[in-house]
């Protein structure tokens, strides 16, 4: 009796790749500013925020100290999203037109959180300390957007520069969450007279930095002078010890 052919065996189905996890940072700051949209930014408590960022207070404490640091992974998520864009083409561009470019991207990433914003900044206003905090979580944003579209930050004038863009960057957003118009022409309008502001501002700075670059190397020279007689002093009436004291 002739032999039935063996059917081909089915082969194993593909396994579907794994879908990618949420980022749970990006979940906890979502989870606050989908409360503080609605709700008191005071009335907000840490464990609400880990239930609806679908964590438990332990894992939440392990990604944010406090809700303020919260707040503040909101300005990590910009920067991301503007340090992953090219600025190559405006490297032609000059500064101000850099700047412009920089501020709309920064906000264009901040537009899915801008009810929730627009709800705390009143809050926040009120807390010199919270506002301390951001400030400093500010700098250091800009001063890597500003690197990122080759303004110098690490020069003499680089910090004068860093802050000049937060406070621009402040100015422009209190008319951003204000500004509901689909082409934020009242954004735009505002930022374009920031920057010249900022633009005539930073020529007499530099104008300064240039006139008092000798008064300053002169100053260099005669604290070096002053530290230099006061060593040898020391060495005069200390002797060798002097270097062991240090």
């Amino acid at each position: 009796m002739a032999r039935k052919p063996a059917s081909p065996k089915a082969e194993p189905a593909a396994a579907k790749p794994a879908a990618p996890k949420p980022d749970p940072r990006r979940a906890v700051v979502d989870a606050l500013f989908r409360l503080a949209a609605n709700r008191s930014w005071d009335e907000i408590e840490l464990p609400e925020i880990a239930r609806e960022a679908g964590l438990s207070l332990a894992e939440m404490r392990g990604l944010f100290p406090s809700k303020l640091a919260i707040l503040g992974g909101l300005g990590r998520i910009a920067d991301d999203a503007v340090l992953a864009g090219n600025s190559d083409d405006l490297m032609e561009e000059s500064y101000m037109e850099r700047v412009f470019d920089l501020v709309m991207r920064r906000l264009d990433a901040l537009a899915p959180y801008k009810a929730g914003l627009r709800a705390v900044m009143p809050a926040l206003r009120r807390d010199p300390m919270a506002l301390a905090a951001l400030g400093r979580n500010a700098v250091n944003s800009w001063r890597y957007m500003l690197a990122s579209a080759g303004i110098p930050t690490e020069d003499s004038l680089g910090g004068v520069r860093v802050r000049g863009a937060v406070l621009l960057m402040s100015r422009v957003a209190e008319t951003w969450l204000e500004d509901d118009e689909p082409e934020l022409s009242r954004t735009m309008a505002k930022l374009d007279r920031e920057l010249k502001s900022a633009g005539r501002i930073m020529a007499r700075v530099e104008d300064v930095h240039r006139l008092t670059a000798p008064l300053r190397g002169l100053a260099r020279a005669l604290c070096g002078g002053r530290r230099e007689s006061r060593r040898e002093r020391l060495r005069n009436e200390d002797g060798d010890g002097y270097a062991a004291a240090i």
